[in-house]
């Protein structure tokens, strides 16, 4: 063996190997899995004081209720839309299936307190006229009677009679009954929002200074719609007893 050879230079104590080197640089992080799986979300949890669904719950409850004080009131000019609006059930076969009475006729006004309802085929006529008598959306209820010249068998006529002191008192209470339907759909919904604002807090979701403000919060939504229940039927009351 050549004395002179040199040996190959030792990795470990060379101070430029590239061994060396490498272990010199910054690790790369890499994510952290220390985590427990239990306590990460994907999503924020739920804020306490969100009301979007108590609003819609108690938007949905005062539209319901315009809507029904209005047949209270129904008048020459507000009949015409409610008739139109009346389900009917055309099949004898299937009573649960209805549909909108303009699905199955035409609704037309006409002077001095009269609506015709003329009817698109005959087998159609009965099913119209029980609805109209049976409805308890009409306040005082209408009898269609039959075309009086008796040209046209599928015409029916509605004779609109003046509100009178019985009916004016029957109204009254009547509005009083769907101002508390509106009340008890207001308070359901509130019991829900209750129900979510305690949730979280039975899981540490939100603080105890949030849950008590979201609870101040929840007292006032509810506040103001019970309030404009008060003053939507009140409102009604009083158009109905001044006639």
């Amino acid at each position: 063996m050549d004395d002179h050879s040199t040996a190959p230079p030792s990795l470990h104590h060379n101070p430029s190997s590239p061994q060396k080197s490498l272990q010199s640089r910054p690790r790369r992080q890499s994510p952290r899995t220390d985590q427990p799986k239990g306590h990460r979300s994907p999503h924020p949890p739920d804020d306490p004081s969100d009301f979007t669904t108590l609003e819609a719950e108690i938007a949905t409850a005062l539209t319901r209720l315009s809507t029904d004080l209005t047949t209270l009131r129904a008048g020459p000019r507000s009949l015409p839309t409610l008739l139109s609006n009346l389900r009917i059930a055309p099949l004898k076969s299937s009573p649960t299936t209805t549909v909108k009475l303009t699905d199955l006729a035409q609704v037309i006004p006409k002077q001095n307190r009269t609506i015709h309802v003329l009817v698109n085929e005959s087998p159609h006529l009965k099913p119209i006229v029980t609805a109209i008598q049976t409805t308890p959306l009409l306040n005082p209820p209408l009898n269609p009677q039959p075309d009086p010249s008796g040209q046209n068998p599928l015409l029916l006529v509605l004779a609109i009679p003046p509100p009178t002191a019985e009916t004016r008192r029957l109204a009254v209470g009547e509005a009083g009954k769907l101002g508390e339907r509106a009340g008890v759909a207001i308070r359901e919904a509130r019991a829900r929002q209750q129900r979510k604002i305690r949730g979280l807090g039975v899981s540490k979701l939100a603080r105890p200074d949030d849950l008590k403000k979201a609870g101040t919060g929840m007292e006032k939504v509810v506040e103001r719609g019970m309030g404009e229940v008060k003053r939507v039927v009140e409102g009604v009351k009083k158009g109905l007893e001044g006639g």
